[in-house]
């Protein structure tokens, strides 16, 4: 049993889980580009951690980039290192809350002319959705509740938890 820190109120989504998780989505990922090449996008920073225990179960060969937005002001999204025009890619979120974001870096890779672009979210929160996207692989979808752990932060913390937890009200209230 893993003590919780005293900000989190409740394991929502065990590390177990999140392994069983991301083990079918790769496995589903491996099914769709069997014999293919893959280029994978993670987006930063709280997709790291999917992002590096995914590509480790493709089967494929697989380049990995990363790509962040800013927060600020008109949401700039970051250029990639690799070059994905004519590639089949494959973008990696942690999670899908209003997808705002998501629509945002699927604009943006999409204007660089892949071969094909597909999505995978570890988790989605479709209460808080404002903007409709498209999820081609989908882990869980989770109650609107703030979570943090498994990459997911607030205020920069709690990333490295293993499992995904509910923090406490009080913490953000």
């Amino acid at each position: 049993m893993t003590l919780l820190p005293p900000e989190i109120e409740r394991v929502l989504v065990p590390a177990e889980q999140i392994a069983a998780l991301v083990s079918r989505l790769a496995a589903q990922v491996n099914a769709d580009y069997a014999g293919g090449e893959l280029v994978v996008v993670g987006a930063l920073t709280g997709a790291a951690m999917v992002t590096a225990d995914l590509v480790r179960q493709l089967a494929m060969p697989v380049q990995m980039d990363f790509v962040s937005v800013s927060s600020y002001g008109d949401q700039t999204v970051s250029a990639l290192t690799l070059p994905v025009a004519g590639h089949n890619v494959l973008l990696v979120e942690d999670i899908v809350d209003t997808g705002e974001t998501l629509a945002r870096l699927q604009a943006a890779l999409l204007a660089q002319e892949p071969r094909s672009l597909r999505t995978l979210a570890l988790l989605d929160k479709p209460a808080r959705r404002k903007v409709d996207v498209s999820v081609d692989y989908l882990g869980l979808d989770i109650p609107d509740e703030f979570v943090v752990g498994y990459g997911l932060d607030y205020a920069q913390r709690f990333r490295n938890l293993p499992f995904v937890g509910v923090l406490r009200r009080s913490v953000y209230a």
